[in-house]
């Protein structure tokens, strides 16, 4: 009988064409999967909780997998998995849930994380984007809190994606600061593609007079891709949290 495992991992997402398995470039999940059946001595497919872009990291991505092994020691195995995958992935944890749980389709919220500085930093320079001015953050904010009073951001979706819906619900959307970085946080039920960047790039239109505040809602309200602002690069991008309900950890 078939057991279900959920997988808490990290990753630096700058070698990587994304999460996904991709035809002409490696992927994170690529690289598991070879890992997990190398460790594992038989086939293992893993199934993300989503997808990141090429060069976005993830401070906390989950997936999960299937396997007929009765696994005892999850510790031992995800020591073992770490020292077989590259410096740039990282097992966290790894724990048996019900069979019906799903590391996609179980997932209640993700949250998303785009950090700037405002200076040059040798340090973070592929973890986040350079500002050459500071903008207006708490003007931003305003702008982010209208985010919350819709469900459609067609205005902020990458054109021509397979997703049969462009409704989202966001549940929180705002900037934190300090005289040398700025991170922006978003979290909603499901994001669309390239919807964080296109968001943060909009906002950062917003903060440094590009656009006003009823512009931005005319934005969003357009549901046209073309009037929002530019997406922003995708070094500065970190996937940080996915929750979970709590029955999905009672093994029946």
């Amino acid at each position: 009988m078939k057991k279900r495992y959920f997988i808490f991992l990290s990753y630096k997402g700058t070698a990587y064409h994304g999460w996904q398995n991709q035809p002409n470039g490696i992927s994170v999940q690529e690289v598991l999967e070879k890992t997990f059946s190398t460790v594992l001595r038989t086939d293992i497919k893993i199934t993300g909780a989503g997808r990141t872009d090429t060069g976005v990291h993830a401070k906390l991505m989950v997936a999960h997998f299937d396997t007929e092994f009765n696994i005892n020691d999850m510790q031992e195995l995800s020591s073992k998995l770490n020292r077989f995958l590259p410096p740039d992935i990282s097992i966290k944890d790894i724990f048996e849930v019900n069979a019906e749980a799903h590391a996609r389709f179980s997932a209640l919220s993700r949250t998303y994380e785009y950090h700037c500085v405002m200076e040059k930093n040798v340090f973070k320079r592929e973890y986040a984007m350079r500002l050459y001015n500071v903008p207006d953050f708490e003007l931003m904010n305003k702008a982010a809190s209208m985010l919350k009073e819709f469900s459609d951001f067609t205005s902020f979706s990458k054109l021509h994606t397979d997703v049969k819906t462009n409704i989202c619900k966001i549940i929180r959307a705002e900037w934190t600061w300090n005289e040398t970085e700025a991170v922006f946080t978003i979290e909603a039920d499901r994001f669309l593609r390239n919807m964080v960047r296109a968001i943060t790039g909009t906002l950062l239109d917003v903060g440094n007079g590009k656009m006003s505040l009823d512009e931005f809602r005319k934005v969003i309200e357009s549901k046209n891709r073309c009037n929002a602002g530019a997406s922003l690069p995708a070094q500065g991008l970190f996937i940080t949290n996915i929750s979970y309900p709590e029955e999905i950890y009672k093994i029946v």
